[in-house]
């Protein structure tokens, strides 16, 4: 079984090479790692060469954004579970993959999801949220559950099935497609209880007040297309990360 990793790129020349190492340093030999820069400005794509394996693939043009890039990830890639990592982010450990391999071993299974941790920017060994959701059940759409978004697998089929991407989303892309998958999903999903990816805080939702407004728009278009609820699904999903804040991890 192939996994493909999917990580777009656009200005992330000092965080992507760590981002790349995490995956070239993966237990589990069948992966196809494909890497997608947005012709960046900055140093990126030197750093990218510089990190490159040989498990890598590396395209290199202009985009519309982070959605259009991953989408493009989707369509290029060749494995029969799909997952991504983002530039800034890396993977916990080098038995990341295995681990999600092993849940897919079950035919059965179109859909896995971990842990995850927040870390501080300058010292990634500083966790500053943890989110851990548990595992899925249909009722708790309607009160803002969703797996981070990072740690989610899935067999290829769901995508030949569900669609990708909404790149007229800036944002909230993820949590629309989540929507969409999860409340029709058939097939089972595993729950790893375990921290399996790492991302440094500061991420483009939460820079500043005008785009934690358009989240929780495009967080509100989501949940009215995919019709799991109201404005009281929105509620609990952002009072539910309170708890990300109080909560560690028992391992990292």
């Amino acid at each position: 079984m192939k996994i493909s990793v999917i990580t777009a790129v656009y200005n992330s020349e000092a965080t992507v090479g760590e981002a790349i190492a995490s995956v070239a340093a993966q237990t589990y030999p069948d992966v196809e790692h494909l890497v997608v820069e947005g012709k960046s400005k900055d140093g990126s794509l030197a750093a990218i060469e510089r990190a490159g394996h040989e498990r890598m693939r590396l395209m290199s043009e202009p985009d519309d954004g982070i959605y259009d890039a991953v989408n493009k990830g989707v369509r290029n890639s060749t494995g029969d579970v799909i997952g991504f990592i983002h530039s800034d982010d890396f993977l916990a450990h080098n038995g990341v993959l295995a681990r999600i391999a092993a849940a897919f071993e079950d035919p059965a299974v179109e859909a896995v999801f971990s842990d995850l941790d927040y870390v501080a920017q300058a010292d990634t060994s500083r966790v500053i949220r943890h989110w851990s959701t548990g595992a899925f059940h249909p009722w708790r759409l309607e009160y803002g559950w969703m797996p981070p978004h990072p740690t989610l697998y899935l067999r290829r089929e769901v995508y030949e099935h569900f669609g990708t991407y909404d790149k007229n989303m800036r944002i909230a892309a993820d949590y629309d497609f989540i929507l969409r998958y999860f409340s029709q999903a058939t097939g089972k999903s595993v729950y790893i209880p375990e921290v399996l990816y790492k991302m440094r805080v500061g991420g483009v939702s939460n820079r500043n007040w005008p785009k934690i407004r358009q989240k929780m728009e495009e967080d509100m278009l989501a949940i009215r297309r995919n019709r799991v609820g109201g404005l009281h699904t929105l509620a609990f999903k952002n009072l539910s990360k309170v708890s990300q804040f109080l909560v560690r991890p028992q391992h990292s």
